[in-house]
């Protein structure tokens, strides 16, 4: 069986530095940092009083507000994101064969705050199961999906991935995956999460996860960087449309980029840290490399996971240097979490954007918040420190690892007939 090939022709983005595809891709070029006190809640209490959250976003502005009560936030940033991607796609609904159409989201949490809301509401009661209706159907973390689905009426594949941070990057391989062996035409996938909230950050908190450097938010992520102590928790969702090649070029769809390998592991070592030798990020770089039939100096830049924690890190870097050899000092590297913070679900998703607009622009965005070399880490390494580089990006590689040790790779290519 002759493999079908997978383009990206529609792009949506709801990120910490920017609520559009356009503004998020200047905010990254421009080194722009997301963080800042936490206006969703009172924060005081808490040791970590700063996130990455959306800002100047109106959920009214794009869903109708009877509507938008009966969602999660993680379901109206996937609806709003997703609709931005559609009008970039130029698609027609009226002209797809919808059984063909698909949606398959990623979220590493779901709806964390319709949570927290219905049972602070039933603890400050008086012991009577009173319960939303919608509780349920809000909460879920596939109803983003189903959602989208709906609105679109797309009947084919229809579901979640959830793997934690890994999530949308498990999602979009899926939805690779099912579009080669010509299972679908078009798929809508990507990622949301909306945890700034107090469990979220309370409950990061208790992993000593969070960085906690509330007198300077703005360069808390602090990415390979010697004095990094944690990631910043961020918000938000991205798109992407998936579509078989040939169905794309019959409508004259612009094409932004080609999805050519991808990798799946698990490190099956630790609940929150990484294999110390990166052996499951080796073994998901060395697989996309593989499917791909490309050679480690075919990649000219890797977005990778990069979190700003200080055993992850460290183990990416040596996982890079595992796999690309010399090659690994003629790459661009860069950590797109220290502008947006960590969107957990939702990372492979904007970081996958982030790569396709590297190839579409040949510019590399920065790692920001650089001031100090780490001795455990080699700096010989191009980080793309505080700055944003031009140079050609043909091949780029985007990284996500997830709690439970869940470990993905995503191989985007210029688009070439």
């Amino acid at each position: 069986m002759e493999l079908k090939r997978v383009v990206i022709t529609g792009l949506g983005a709801l990120t910490p530095i920017g609520n559009t595809t356009d503004e998020y891709w200047q905010g990254l070029v421009s080194g722009v940092s997301g963080a800042a006190k936490i206006t969703k809640f009172d924060a005081e209490k808490f040791k970590t009083q700063f996130a990455c959250e959306l800002k100047n976003f109106n959920v009214e502005d794009h869903i109708d507000r009877r509507e938008a009560r009966r969602l999660d936030p993680f379901s109206q940033y996937a609806i709003v994101s997703t609709a931005e991607a559609m009008v970039d796609s130029g698609l027609n609904v009226e002209n797809l064969n919808l059984d063909r159409a698909g949606v398959i989201w990623g979220s590493g949490i779901g709806g964390l705050t319709t949570f927290q809301e219905e049972a602070s509401s039933f603890a400050s009661g008086d012991g009577t199961p009173r319960f939303n209706p919608f509780f349920i159907p809000k909460m879920i973390v596939d109803i983003a999906a189903g959602h989208i689905s709906m609105k679109y009426g797309f009947r084919g594949p229809n579901y979640v991935t959830v793997s934690a941070c890994a999530s949308s990057n498990n999602a979009m391989i899926d939805a690779f995956n099912l579009i080669r062996l010509n299972k679908a035409d078009v798929i809508i996938s990507g990622g949301s999460e909306a945890c700034v909230n107090e469990p979220g950050v309370g409950g990061f908190n208790a992993l000593k996860a969070l960085s906690t450097r509330n007198d300077d938010p703005k360069t808390a992520s602090r990415p390979f960087d010697v004095d990094r102590e944690g990631f910043v928790l961020g918000e938000g969702s991205g798109a992407l449309i998936l579509e078989e090649l040939e169905h794309a070029k019959a409508r004259g769809a612009k094409i932004y980029a080609e999805i050519v390998g991808s990798g799946l592991s698990a490190d099956a070592h630790h609940i929150t840290a990484p294999h110390p030798e990166g052996l499951g990020a080796i073994s998901v770089m060395k697989q996309a490399l593989a499917e791909a039939n490309l050679s480690p100096e075919d990649i000219d830049y890797i977005n990778v996971h990069g979190t700003s924690t200080p055993l992850g890190d460290i183990a990416e870097t040596k996982a890079i240097k595992n796999v690309f050899g010399e090659h690994a000092y003629d790459l661009n590297i860069s950590s797109t979490k220290s502008m947006t913070g960590h969107l957990l679900g939702a990372a492979g998703a904007i970081e996958a954007i982030a790569c396709i607009k590297a190839i579409q622009n040949n510019i590399v965005p920065p790692t920001i918040n650089h001031f100090t070399d780490d001795p455990e880490i080699d700096n010989k390494l191009n980080f793309t420190f505080n700055k944003a580089q031009e140079r050609e990006v043909k091949y780029a590689l985007s990284n996500t690892f997830g709690f439970g040790g869940h470990n993905t790779s995503v191989i985007f290519k210029s688009y070439e007939d």
